[in-house]
């Protein structure tokens, strides 16, 4: 039985088919639905200090644009949150903490043209979350 599906999106085009198929998946089995938005610590501590601020509020409102994206997609009721730290991990913890019955992922996000496979992301995710990780491809 699958109770909590927990989708993680980036806002990119690649994971919007991965979005769709977790949304369905969650009206196929009644499941409450979550999305997730992590904003990589490394692209934030690796800018300039006097810039820092600036572009994790610049990363947390893409979050939500990415997160209101699904929520455009759904007429279903949809749990929301934005995390900063390293992607793969905050995926991971965040499924603990929901106890999630399966997370869903695109296998090609932002990095994704400089990645073979998963990607770096999706790949961490598989190898490190403790429940059934959908990885969902992009079709050309």
């Amino acid at each position: 039985m699958i109770d909590t599906v927990v989708v993680a999106t980036d806002g990119s085009a690649s994971v919007q088919r991965a979005v769709d198929v977790a949304l369905d998946l969650a009206t196929r089995f009644d499941a409450e639905v979550h999305a997730l938005y992590v904003i990589d610590e490394s692209e934030v501590d690796g800018s300039p200090e006097e810039l820092r601020d600036e572009l994790r509020d610049a990363l947390e409102e893409k979050g939500q644009d990415a997160l209101d994206a699904v929520r455009e997609r759904t007429d279903r009721e949809l749990v929301t949150d934005v995390r900063e730290g390293r992607p793969a991990v905050e995926i991971s913890n965040y499924a603990r903490e929901v106890e999630a019955d399966v997370v869903a992922t695109g296998t090609r996000g932002r990095h994704g043209e400089h990645r073979f496979l998963l990607g770096s992301v999706a790949e961490r995710v598989v190898r490190s979350c403790p429940v059934p990780v959908l990885s969902v491809r992009q079709l050309a």
